[in-house]
């Protein structure tokens, strides 16, 4: 294959990079991604509002469509592809969306008025959001701690299952590197079984991301730590001798 230098890279799959090498700074953003997502949804001119999700919001399936009337008033609803783009989004360089996203992509198989408005909010917020980028300084990465990882859940947050959210985020540089938020695979029965669960799956990328820096040339001599809001789960890590 024939190749072409075209100097440094500046924009890759809709991300746009920056660097300012005095600082040892890069920048990623998606604004422009967000503009032209807007625009397609026809939400340019939407107003701003500053959560993702509207506070104490529990989608479910009960607000799915149940009648014919219902299913075509939703047929023109361009939800699949909204979603789909918001996914890409959540994936790539907002982790602070991940949670209302992940929540969404559960109902594109029959989604009702209630998830296009959370839909739409979200669009909102991304209105008031887009210059947000995720900034990495060479600066701020410690060889010796290598990262910093952090672990959450909701205990039965779903109230179609009863299953909780597990969460965690990977942090290099001052920026997330790795996050993610999605159903836990059984339902927990309590909120320290919740924490502990995300806790575990938070503790295998840090695992993963230690290997990975270890073959870039980065072997980390201690422990990685991983900071967990819930004192009865760090508890049990601590003490794992009383529970099953």
């Amino acid at each position: 294959f024939k190749l072409r230098d075209l100097g440094e890279t500046s924009f890759l799959l809709g991300i746009q990079i920056t660097r300012d090498r005095s600082r040892r700074r890069i920048e990623l953003s998606q604004r422009q991604y967000i503009l032209d997502m807007l625009s397609r949804f026809n939400m340019t001119d939407c107003n701003a509002v500053t959560t993702p999700m509207l506070p104490g919001t529990r989608l479910s399936k009960s607000d799915s469509p149940t009648n014919d009337e219902e299913r075509e008033d939703m047929r023109t609803v361009p939800y699949g592809n909204a979603v789909g783009a918001l996914l890409y989004l959540a994936t790539t360089t907002r982790p602070d969306i991940s949670f209302t996203v992940s929540s969404l992509c559960r109902f594109i198989g029959n989604p009702g008025r209630k998830h296009w408005e959370a839909v739409q909010h979200l669009f909102r917020y991304l209105q008031g959001t887009k210059d947000l980028k995720l900034v990495y300084q060479g600066d701020r990465y410690d060889p010796q701690a290598g990262f910093s990882a952090f672990s959450d859940a909701d205990h039965a947050g779903n109230p179609d299952n009863g299953k909780s959210t597990g969460a965690y985020v990977l942090r290099i540089g001052g920026g997330a590197v790795s996050w993610s938020s999605k159903l836990q695979p059984f339902v927990t029965l309590a909120t320290t079984e919740a924490e502990y669960v995300a806790a575990v799956e938070a503790g295998k990328e840090v695992l993963w991301m230690r290997n990975l820096l270890s073959e870039l040339g980065f072997a980390l001599q201690g422990p990685s730590t991983l900071l967990i809001d819930n004192q009865s789960a760090i508890s049990v890590a601590k003490n794992p001798e009383h529970h099953g």
